[in-house]
Protein backbone atom coordinates (compact mmCIF):
# COMPACT_ATOMS: atom_id res chain seq x y z
CA UNK A 1 0.00 0.00 0.00
CA UNK A 2 1.48 3.32 -1.20
CA UNK A 3 1.03 6.24 1.13
CA UNK A 4 3.17 8.92 -0.61
CA UNK A 5 2.09 11.16 -2.93
CA UNK A 6 3.39 11.86 -6.58
CA UNK A 7 4.47 14.35 -8.71
CA UNK A 8 1.68 15.48 -10.21
CA UNK A 9 -0.35 15.07 -6.66
CA UNK A 10 1.96 17.72 -5.02
CA UNK A 11 1.76 19.67 -7.93
CA UNK A 12 -1.80 19.99 -7.50
CA UNK A 13 -1.36 20.54 -3.77
CA UNK A 14 1.06 23.41 -4.48
CA UNK A 15 -1.01 25.16 -7.40
CA UNK A 16 -4.37 24.65 -4.66
CA UNK A 17 -1.89 26.52 -1.88
CA UNK A 18 -1.38 29.00 -4.04
CA UNK A 19 -5.18 29.73 -4.87
CA UNK A 20 -5.88 29.60 -1.52
CA UNK A 21 -3.16 32.04 -0.27
CA UNK A 22 -5.08 34.70 -2.84
CA UNK A 23 -8.61 33.50 -2.34
CA UNK A 24 -9.36 33.81 1.18
CA UNK A 25 -9.00 37.07 2.26
CA UNK A 26 -11.29 38.46 -0.42
CA UNK A 27 -14.24 36.56 1.47
CA UNK A 28 -16.89 38.08 3.10
CA UNK A 29 -17.46 37.71 6.76
CA UNK A 30 -18.96 34.33 8.16
CA UNK A 31 -22.63 34.78 9.02
CA UNK A 32 -24.07 33.91 12.16
CA UNK A 33 -23.69 30.34 12.92
CA UNK A 34 -27.37 30.31 14.40
CA UNK A 35 -28.58 31.81 10.67
CA UNK A 36 -29.03 28.88 8.43
CA UNK A 37 -30.57 30.82 5.50
CA UNK A 38 -27.42 33.30 5.92
CA UNK A 39 -24.97 30.08 6.59
CA UNK A 40 -26.86 28.51 3.27
CA UNK A 41 -25.91 31.46 1.37
CA UNK A 42 -22.19 31.89 2.63
CA UNK A 43 -21.76 28.18 1.85
CA UNK A 44 -23.01 28.32 -1.77
CA UNK A 45 -21.26 31.01 -2.62
CA UNK A 46 -17.93 29.90 -1.19
CA UNK A 47 -18.37 26.24 -3.70
CA UNK A 48 -19.27 28.85 -6.45
CA UNK A 49 -15.88 30.18 -5.79
CA UNK A 50 -14.54 26.76 -6.15
CA UNK A 51 -16.61 26.11 -8.94
CA UNK A 52 -14.92 29.10 -10.84
CA UNK A 53 -11.56 28.07 -10.20
CA UNK A 54 -11.86 24.48 -11.27
CA UNK A 55 -12.11 23.16 -7.98
CA UNK A 56 -15.70 22.00 -7.77
CA UNK A 57 -15.70 18.22 -8.96
CA UNK A 58 -12.48 17.03 -7.02
CA UNK A 59 -15.04 15.37 -4.76
CA UNK A 60 -16.39 13.40 -7.96
CA UNK A 61 -13.81 13.48 -10.76
CA UNK A 62 -10.60 13.64 -9.56
CA UNK A 63 -8.64 10.59 -7.85
CA UNK A 64 -9.41 9.53 -4.34
CA UNK A 65 -5.60 10.90 -3.69
CA UNK A 66 -6.09 14.16 -5.15
CA UNK A 67 -9.44 14.38 -3.25
CA UNK A 68 -7.63 13.87 0.10
CA UNK A 69 -4.91 16.70 -0.72
CA UNK A 70 -7.85 19.13 -1.62
CA UNK A 71 -9.27 18.65 1.65
CA UNK A 72 -5.91 18.44 3.66
CA UNK A 73 -5.14 22.04 2.13
CA UNK A 74 -8.56 23.85 2.57
CA UNK A 75 -8.64 22.79 5.98
CA UNK A 76 -5.46 23.80 6.62
CA UNK A 77 -5.88 27.16 4.91
CA UNK A 78 -8.66 27.98 7.30
CA UNK A 79 -11.17 28.04 4.29
CA UNK A 80 -15.05 27.72 4.76
CA UNK A 81 -16.44 24.48 5.41
CA UNK A 82 -18.71 22.76 3.23
CA UNK A 83 -21.43 24.04 5.53
CA UNK A 84 -25.05 23.24 4.10
CA UNK A 85 -23.69 21.58 1.33
CA UNK A 86 -22.30 18.76 3.21
CA UNK A 87 -25.20 16.17 2.18
CA UNK A 88 -25.18 17.24 -1.45
CA UNK A 89 -21.41 17.17 -1.86
CA UNK A 90 -20.41 14.33 0.20
CA UNK A 91 -22.92 12.10 0.39
CA UNK A 92 -25.93 12.28 -2.57
CA UNK A 93 -23.50 13.78 -5.15
CA UNK A 94 -21.23 10.77 -4.74
CA UNK A 95 -24.43 7.93 -4.85
CA UNK A 96 -25.69 9.74 -7.59
CA UNK A 97 -22.38 10.01 -9.69
CA UNK A 98 -21.99 6.18 -8.92
CA UNK A 99 -25.35 5.01 -8.84
CA UNK A 100 -27.08 6.99 -11.34
CA UNK A 101 -28.06 7.05 -14.77
CA UNK A 102 -26.46 9.48 -16.82
CA UNK A 103 -29.54 11.87 -17.13
CA UNK A 104 -29.66 11.92 -13.23
CA UNK A 105 -26.01 12.43 -13.03
CA UNK A 106 -26.37 15.55 -15.45
CA UNK A 107 -29.60 16.51 -13.95
CA UNK A 108 -28.37 16.64 -10.06
CA UNK A 109 -24.64 17.30 -10.43
CA UNK A 110 -24.00 20.51 -11.82
CA UNK A 111 -26.13 22.00 -10.06
CA UNK A 112 -24.60 20.44 -6.56
CA UNK A 113 -20.99 21.67 -7.58
CA UNK A 114 -21.88 25.06 -8.80
CA UNK A 115 -23.72 25.74 -5.31
CA UNK A 116 -27.12 26.43 -7.11
CA UNK A 117 -28.94 23.32 -5.09
CA UNK A 118 -28.50 22.21 -1.45
CA UNK A 119 -29.59 18.33 -0.16
CA UNK A 120 -30.39 17.04 2.53
CA UNK A 121 -30.74 13.65 4.08
CA UNK A 122 -33.89 11.75 5.27
CA UNK A 123 -32.49 8.35 6.64
CA UNK A 124 -33.21 8.02 10.13
CA UNK A 125 -36.76 7.96 11.62
CA UNK A 126 -38.26 8.01 15.30
CA UNK A 127 -38.16 4.34 15.53
CA UNK A 128 -35.45 3.44 12.60
CA UNK A 129 -32.50 5.87 13.69
CA UNK A 130 -29.24 3.34 14.35
CA UNK A 131 -31.46 0.28 13.34
CA UNK A 132 -31.87 2.00 9.51
CA UNK A 133 -32.99 -1.27 7.79
CA UNK A 134 -35.93 -0.86 10.06
CA UNK A 135 -37.28 2.07 8.28
CA UNK A 136 -41.33 2.38 7.69
CA UNK A 137 -42.02 5.37 5.63
CA UNK A 138 -43.79 4.14 2.53
CA UNK A 139 -43.92 4.39 -1.00
CA UNK A 140 -46.54 3.35 -2.97
CA UNK A 141 -46.21 3.27 -6.98
CA UNK A 142 -48.98 4.97 -8.97
CA UNK A 143 -48.02 5.54 -12.43
CA UNK A 144 -45.07 7.35 -12.95
CA UNK A 145 -44.90 8.88 -9.16
CA UNK A 146 -44.18 6.99 -5.99
CA UNK A 147 -46.56 8.09 -3.44
CA UNK A 148 -44.47 9.04 0.13
CA UNK A 149 -45.96 8.98 3.49
CA UNK A 150 -44.30 9.07 6.54
CA UNK A 151 -42.21 10.96 9.15
CA UNK A 152 -37.84 11.51 9.21
CA UNK A 153 -35.89 12.56 11.96
CA UNK A 154 -32.45 14.35 12.10
CA UNK A 155 -32.56 15.47 8.60
CA UNK A 156 -29.62 17.22 8.19
CA UNK A 157 -30.60 20.85 6.84
CA UNK A 158 -34.24 20.25 5.63
CA UNK A 159 -35.49 23.80 6.60
CA UNK A 160 -32.96 25.09 3.51
CA UNK A 161 -32.73 22.20 1.37
CA UNK A 162 -34.18 22.15 -2.26
CA UNK A 163 -33.37 18.18 -2.54
CA UNK A 164 -33.52 15.31 0.02
CA UNK A 165 -32.07 12.06 -0.39
CA UNK A 166 -34.80 9.67 0.39
CA UNK A 167 -35.27 5.72 1.88
CA UNK A 168 -38.67 4.68 1.71
CA UNK A 169 -39.76 1.21 2.26
CA UNK A 170 -41.75 -0.34 -1.22
CA UNK A 171 -42.06 -3.80 -0.53
CA UNK A 172 -43.24 -4.13 3.05
CA UNK A 173 -44.13 -8.01 2.56
CA UNK A 174 -39.90 -8.39 1.84
CA UNK A 175 -38.62 -11.82 3.00
CA UNK A 176 -36.00 -9.18 4.76
CA UNK A 177 -35.77 -5.87 6.53
CA UNK A 178 -32.84 -4.98 4.57
CA UNK A 179 -35.24 -5.61 1.17
CA UNK A 180 -37.68 -3.78 -0.06
CA UNK A 181 -35.90 -0.08 0.35
CA UNK A 182 -35.75 2.38 -2.29
CA UNK A 183 -33.36 5.01 -2.42
CA UNK A 184 -35.44 8.00 -3.76
CA UNK A 185 -34.73 12.04 -4.73
CA UNK A 186 -37.46 14.01 -3.51
CA UNK A 187 -37.78 17.95 -4.61
CA UNK A 188 -38.60 19.73 -1.11
CA UNK A 189 -40.98 22.28 -2.47
CA UNK A 190 -43.40 18.97 -3.46
CA UNK A 191 -46.94 19.55 -1.64
CA UNK A 192 -47.31 17.34 1.34
CA UNK A 193 -44.10 18.09 3.10
CA UNK A 194 -43.83 20.02 6.42
CA UNK A 195 -40.47 20.70 8.09
CA UNK A 196 -40.38 21.77 11.58
CA UNK A 197 -36.75 22.54 12.99
CA UNK A 198 -34.87 20.44 15.95
CA UNK A 199 -32.60 22.90 18.59
CA UNK A 200 -29.64 21.39 19.29
CA UNK A 201 -27.94 21.91 22.39
CA UNK A 202 -25.65 24.35 21.03
CA UNK A 203 -28.43 26.54 19.93
CA UNK A 204 -28.62 25.46 16.19
CA UNK A 205 -31.18 24.49 13.64
CA UNK A 206 -29.36 21.97 11.08
CA UNK A 207 -31.20 19.19 11.86
CA UNK A 208 -34.79 19.07 11.62
CA UNK A 209 -38.19 16.44 11.64
CA UNK A 210 -39.53 16.22 7.64
CA UNK A 211 -43.65 15.16 8.01
CA UNK A 212 -44.56 13.29 4.93
CA UNK A 213 -48.19 13.25 3.50
CA UNK A 214 -49.09 11.30 0.41
CA UNK A 215 -45.85 13.29 -1.54
CA UNK A 216 -45.52 12.57 -5.09
CA UNK A 217 -42.01 11.86 -6.36
CA UNK A 218 -41.40 10.62 -10.01
CA UNK A 219 -40.27 7.23 -10.64
CA UNK A 220 -37.40 8.77 -13.00
CA UNK A 221 -36.05 10.22 -9.63
CA UNK A 222 -34.97 6.66 -7.89
CA UNK A 223 -31.91 5.78 -8.25
CA UNK A 224 -31.13 2.56 -8.57
CA UNK A 225 -33.83 -0.50 -8.95
CA UNK A 226 -36.79 -0.55 -7.02
CA UNK A 227 -36.01 -2.49 -3.89
CA UNK A 228 -32.21 -2.26 -4.07
CA UNK A 229 -32.37 0.31 -2.16
CA UNK A 230 -30.11 -1.16 0.66
CA UNK A 231 -27.41 -1.79 -1.46
CA UNK A 232 -27.58 1.76 -3.07
CA UNK A 233 -27.36 2.98 0.70
CA UNK A 234 -24.55 1.29 1.60
CA UNK A 235 -22.54 3.28 -0.99
CA UNK A 236 -23.87 6.28 0.47
CA UNK A 237 -23.08 5.54 4.03
CA UNK A 238 -19.32 4.34 2.75
CA UNK A 239 -18.66 7.79 1.56
CA UNK A 240 -19.92 9.06 4.83
CA UNK A 241 -18.06 7.15 7.75
CA UNK A 242 -14.88 6.63 4.68
CA UNK A 243 -14.37 10.64 3.41
CA UNK A 244 -16.65 12.83 4.65
CA UNK A 245 -14.69 13.41 8.28
CA UNK A 246 -11.23 14.17 6.41
CA UNK A 247 -11.04 17.29 6.73
CA UNK A 248 -12.05 17.20 10.35
CA UNK A 249 -9.13 14.90 11.17
CA UNK A 250 -6.83 17.76 9.92
CA UNK A 251 -8.94 20.37 11.82
CA UNK A 252 -8.44 18.20 14.93
CA UNK A 253 -4.66 17.89 14.54
CA UNK A 254 -4.44 21.81 14.31
CA UNK A 255 -6.40 22.46 16.86
CA UNK A 256 -4.08 20.27 18.88
CA UNK A 257 -1.46 22.34 18.63
CA UNK A 258 -3.52 25.80 19.46
CA UNK A 259 -4.46 23.73 22.94
CA UNK A 260 -0.73 23.06 23.69
CA UNK A 261 0.04 26.51 23.37
CA UNK A 262 -3.24 27.98 25.21
CA UNK A 263 -2.00 25.71 28.17
CA UNK A 264 1.37 26.91 28.14
CA UNK A 265 -0.20 30.68 28.48
CA UNK A 266 -2.54 30.14 31.45
CA UNK A 267 -0.32 27.83 33.23
CA UNK A 268 -2.36 24.22 32.78
CA UNK A 269 0.36 22.93 30.67
CA UNK A 270 2.30 22.04 34.18
CA UNK A 271 0.32 19.59 34.72
CA UNK A 272 1.60 16.42 33.89
CA UNK A 273 -1.72 14.41 33.39
CA UNK A 274 -2.93 17.29 30.66
CA UNK A 275 0.50 16.98 28.97
CA UNK A 276 0.15 12.94 28.46
CA UNK A 277 -3.28 13.57 27.11
CA UNK A 278 -2.40 15.51 24.56
CA UNK A 279 0.27 13.34 23.49
CA UNK A 280 -1.80 10.10 23.55
CA UNK A 281 -4.31 12.49 21.30
CA UNK A 282 -1.46 13.53 18.75
CA UNK A 283 -0.85 9.88 18.55
CA UNK A 284 -4.16 8.71 18.07
CA UNK A 285 -5.06 11.88 15.14
CA UNK A 286 -1.61 11.05 13.81
CA UNK A 287 -3.08 7.28 13.60
CA UNK A 288 -6.25 8.16 12.20
CA UNK A 289 -4.65 10.54 9.23
CA UNK A 290 -3.10 7.14 8.46
CA UNK A 291 -6.48 5.10 8.43
CA UNK A 292 -7.44 7.81 6.06
CA UNK A 293 -4.77 7.49 3.85
CA UNK A 294 -5.31 3.70 3.99
CA UNK A 295 -8.89 3.79 3.28
CA UNK A 296 -8.15 6.20 0.38
CA UNK A 297 -5.71 4.15 -1.42
CA UNK A 298 -8.17 0.88 -0.77
CA UNK A 299 -11.05 3.87 -2.51
CA UNK A 300 -8.15 4.01 -5.37
CA UNK A 301 -7.67 0.61 -5.91
CA UNK A 302 -11.58 -0.66 -6.46
CA UNK A 303 -13.06 2.26 -8.45
CA UNK A 304 -13.56 5.25 -6.46
CA UNK A 305 -15.96 3.66 -3.33
CA UNK A 306 -14.59 3.52 -0.22
CA UNK A 307 -14.65 -0.09 2.08
CA UNK A 308 -16.08 -1.29 4.90
CA UNK A 309 -12.49 0.31 6.60
CA UNK A 310 -14.14 3.54 6.67
CA UNK A 311 -16.19 2.09 9.52
CA UNK A 312 -12.85 1.40 11.22
CA UNK A 313 -12.10 5.00 11.03
CA UNK A 314 -15.57 6.51 12.23
CA UNK A 315 -15.35 4.36 14.85
CA UNK A 316 -12.53 5.45 16.16
CA UNK A 317 -12.40 9.05 15.49
CA UNK A 318 -15.86 9.96 16.99
CA UNK A 319 -14.53 8.39 20.11
CA UNK A 320 -11.23 10.61 19.92
CA UNK A 321 -12.94 13.85 19.27
CA UNK A 322 -15.21 13.40 21.96
CA UNK A 323 -11.54 12.79 24.13
CA UNK A 324 -9.94 15.88 22.57
CA UNK A 325 -12.79 18.61 23.55
CA UNK A 326 -12.63 17.35 26.91
CA UNK A 327 -8.99 17.92 27.20
CA UNK A 328 -9.96 21.68 25.45
CA UNK A 329 -12.30 22.09 28.73
CA UNK A 330 -9.52 21.05 30.71
CA UNK A 331 -7.67 23.50 29.02
CA UNK A 332 -10.31 26.37 29.45
CA UNK A 333 -11.09 25.72 33.06
CA UNK A 334 -14.13 27.28 33.99
CA UNK A 335 -14.26 29.18 31.31
CA UNK A 336 -15.39 26.09 29.38
CA UNK A 337 -18.73 26.96 30.19
CA UNK A 338 -18.71 30.51 28.48
CA UNK A 339 -20.42 29.47 25.06
CA UNK A 340 -18.69 32.61 23.65
CA UNK A 341 -15.35 31.35 23.96
CA UNK A 342 -13.59 29.14 21.47
CA UNK A 343 -14.06 25.35 20.94
CA UNK A 344 -17.36 25.05 23.17
CA UNK A 345 -19.76 24.97 21.05
CA UNK A 346 -17.69 22.55 19.36
CA UNK A 347 -17.33 20.48 22.76
CA UNK A 348 -20.92 20.46 22.85
CA UNK A 349 -21.43 19.21 19.05
CA UNK A 350 -18.86 16.61 19.22
CA UNK A 351 -21.21 14.77 21.61
CA UNK A 352 -23.23 13.84 18.76
CA UNK A 353 -20.20 12.07 16.67
CA UNK A 354 -20.97 8.76 18.83
CA UNK A 355 -24.54 9.07 17.10
CA UNK A 356 -24.37 10.67 13.61
CA UNK A 357 -23.44 8.62 10.76
CA UNK A 358 -24.26 5.70 12.38
CA UNK A 359 -23.97 5.17 16.18
CA UNK A 360 -20.26 3.48 17.12
CA UNK A 361 -22.58 0.40 17.93
CA UNK A 362 -23.80 -0.28 14.79
CA UNK A 363 -19.72 0.74 13.47
CA UNK A 364 -18.07 -2.42 15.72
CA UNK A 365 -20.73 -4.48 14.29
CA UNK A 366 -19.68 -3.24 10.97
CA UNK A 367 -16.56 -4.35 11.56
CA UNK A 368 -16.93 -7.43 13.36
CA UNK A 369 -18.45 -8.94 10.83
CA UNK A 370 -16.94 -7.10 7.30
CA UNK A 371 -13.43 -6.88 8.57
CA UNK A 372 -12.91 -9.49 11.29
CA UNK A 373 -15.34 -12.10 9.45
CA UNK A 374 -16.88 -12.69 12.82
CA UNK A 375 -20.32 -14.59 12.58
CA UNK A 376 -23.61 -12.10 13.55
CA UNK A 377 -25.63 -11.94 16.59
CA UNK A 378 -28.64 -13.95 16.96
Amino acid sequence: MDLTYTGEEEGFRARLREWLTATLPTLPARPDPLDWPARRAYDCGWQRRLHDAGYADVHWDASPTQRLVFLEETERAGAPYVGANFVGLLHAGPTIAAEGTPEQRERWLPPVLRGDEVWCQGFSEPGAGSDLASLRTRAVRDGDAYVVSGQKIWTSHAEVADWCELLVRTDPGAASRHRGITWLAMPMDAPGITVRPLRTLAGSTEFAEVFLDEVRVPVANRVGEENDGWRVTLVTLSFERGTAFVGEVVACRRLLGELARAARKNGTWDDPVLRRRLGRLSAEFGALWRIVQANVSEAQATGGVPGAGGSVFKLHYSHARQELYEAAAAVLGPDALDLGRDWTLDRLSSLSYTIAAGTSQIQRNIVAERVLGLPKGR
